[in-house]
């Protein structure tokens, strides 16, 4: 990313599966030179959004994968924009997994109605908002997939939700900060999450644990929470 001092990073939104107490779950949203891209849209990223602003101005929303707390909110998005306050405002482009538009049609109503609908193919990038993303397939389920969104000189990965696997590696290589799920206590290590320790040995440079119940300790991690801001 060109200029240091103008891309920031803030999470929106940070819970894992449940939602940690006053949290919402994920949304992060990445803003430089006036372009703003949301990665992930779970339960309470929306009304998080709409303490900013009256209804949220953002060029293009990315998707990791297509569990719940994850993506639920662009319902209320889609129904903001058809009924409410979103009425008229200009549609954002919503990045999906190969087959997540056919994944999220049980949800109802028409995502177009409110967004620009594309979808991204394993490992060949796309723009969205300015950022150059590409998506690498991930340990997990729902259509996974890590997120390494480039702009300039700066790079932020984002391991969406993901077991071990070294694809994270892949994912994480001289990026400037890595954003990493980890869900798992030690000793309770699982296929489709990470521990704090297993996050760490992916071998980041900067390493923020996200996704983390909030009883769990921090083992010596830097940990999200929401209302974080800092620059990438």
């Amino acid at each position: 990313m060109a200029q240091y001092r103008n891309v920031k990073l803030t999470v929106i939104g940070c819970s894992p599966a449940w939602p940690n107490p006053g949290s919402a779950h994920s949304g992060y949203l990445l803003e430089t030179d006036g372009r703003r891209l949301l990665l992930d849209c779970g339960p309470g990223v929306l009304a998080r959004l709409r303490e900013r602003e009256p209804w949220p101005a953002v060029d293009a929303i990315a998707i990791s994968h297509l569990h719940l707390d994850h993506v639920a909110d662009l319902v209320g998005w889609l129904w903001g924009a058809v009924m409410g306050p979103g009425r008229g405002a200009p549609k954002p482009a919503l990045w999906l997994p190969a087959g997540g538009r056919e994944g999220l049609a049980p949800l109802g109503g028409d995502l177009r109605d409110a967004f620009e609908v594309h979808e991204y193919a394993d490992r060949e990038p796309f723009e969205a908002a300015g950022f150059t993303v590409t998506a690498y397939p991930t340990r997990h389920a729902a259509l996974p997939h890590g997120l390494r969104v480039v702009d300039g000189a700066r790079t932020l990965a984002y391991s969406g939700d993901s077991g071990p696997h070294p694809v994270l590696a892949e994912l994480a290589r001289d990026a400037d900060l890595f954003l990493c799920e980890a869900t798992q206590a030690e000793g309770e290590e699982v296929d489709l999450h990470l521990t704090a320790s297993q996050a760490a040995a992916v071998g980041a440079g900067r390493l923020l644990l996200t996704h983390r119940p909030a009883e769990l300790p921090p083992e010596g991690c830097e940990v999200a929470y929401d209302g974080l801001e800092l620059e990438v």
